[in-house]
């Protein structure tokens, strides 16, 4: 049967009732760096298997990665990588049951935003 009130139900919430919350902004974030560290895994194939083709195909696509946007797109997938990672083990805190108040949630959230932005710099300078 028809649901004859339906259109005088408030629709769901939508992004624009919500302001950004610190930690939303960090969940959408994890999400977003999980999909680019797959397109970085996409990219170390592509390098391997032109290294396994021939040396002409593995200097175009080497060339491709080491040039400044190639540098660029390393760099970030160095940050995605961190990132994601500090943050999985944030959620495996939560898991735990520890740090779950959200004073304790946005202090995490910071540390791993800057644990990330270190280890990236030092990966960086390491390599």
């Amino acid at each position: 049967m028809a649901d004859v009130n339906r259109a005088a139900r408030p629709l769901s919430p939508h992004l624009s009732v919500y302001k950004p919350e610190w930690t939303m902004v960090l969940s959408i974030s994890h999400r977003i760096t999980g999909v680019a560290l797959a397109l970085g895994a996409a990219l170390v194939a592509w390098w391997l298997l032109a290294a396994a083709t021939s040396p002409e195909y593995f200097a175009v696509v080497d060339g491709l990665l080491t040039s400044w946007l190639g540098n660029l797109v390393l760099l970030g997938s160095t940050f995605a990588l961190w990132y994601h990672f500090g943050n999985g083990v944030r959620h495996l805190a939560w898991d735990a049951g520890y740090g779950l108040e959200l004073p304790e949630a946005e202090k995490s959230g910071k540390l791993v935003v800057v644990a990330a932005v270190v280890l990236t710099a030092l990966t960086v300078a390491l390599v």
